[in-house]
């Protein structure tokens, strides 16, 4: 049985204490002025950090959005609580697949985005917390599933959505680069991904990459920014 919701919204002071844990402890304050809301694929895909109810409202009357995918997962937040409301009010389907930002992608997840891919109504809003790294990774999939090549999904993964390829997300963008060397002629992402790719063998190979003493302090750097200050799922 699902444990009831922290945050239910049926009274007003519910609703305020949802929107102050959203805002305060999980970053939304940020959110409410800033998005990096990007296409993805035109006409089909977008992507964004969390979006506040307002935003989801305005991307519905804006874009004609229909899906929202969201990469976090049920999570115990005001956040979460929210937006799930706000898109049964405006009759959006509200797709849980959870991922994580510092781990590989796992067979079974990326198999679930193929069904995804195929079967989804859109205009769709791919989500996370700050719409940077697990974001990144599910537009660079979508783009591949769409035709695009291993460079245009690495192009997903980039400081100007928030991506920092020198902390441990990094191992996202190692993912695109593994799927660029390692497949064989003409054959397929999909195919790769349930035949060929070994998610502990991706973490290995990350975990092995040298460093220079100045690429391992700004690694630290980076790594202290996304998962203290950040804290980046």
């Amino acid at each position: 049985m699902t444990a009831p919701h922290r945050f239910p919204l049926g009274t007003r002071s519910a609703r305020t204490r949802a929107w102050a844990n959203a805002l305060f402890i999980d970053h939304a304050i940020f959110r409410l002025v800033w998005t990096n809301l990007a296409p993805v694929v035109p006409g089909r895909i977008w992507r964004s950090n969390h979006p506040t109810p307002a935003r989801l409202s305005a991307l519905k009357h804006r874009l004609g959005l229909r899906t929202v995918i969201n990469l976090r997962g049920p999570a115990n937040n005001g956040a979460d609580a929210l937006s799930r409301a706000a898109a049964a009010r405006l009759g959006l389907d509200f797709i849980d697949l959870p991922m994580k930002s510092k781990r590989a992608p796992t067979r079974e997840s990326i198999v679930a985005l193929h069904h995804l891919w195929q079967t989804m109504q859109t205009p769709a809003l791919i989500h996370c917390k700050s719409g940077a790294d697990r974001a990144g990774l599910v537009s660079g999939i979508f783009i591949i599933f769409a035709g695009g090549t291993p460079e245009d999904a690495l192009a997903q993964l980039s400081l100007r959505h928030g991506h920092f390829a020198g902390a441990d997300t990094g191992i996202l963008s190692h993912f695109f680069r593994a799927f660029r060397d390692q497949r064989t002629p003409g054959q397929s992402f999909i195919d790769w991904a349930t035949n060929t790719y070994e998610p502990d063998t991706l973490t290995n190979s990350f975990a092995a990459i040298p460093h220079t003493p100045l690429q391992a302090l700004q690694q630290a750097s980076a790594k202290f920014l996304t998962n203290t200050i950040l804290r980046r799922e």
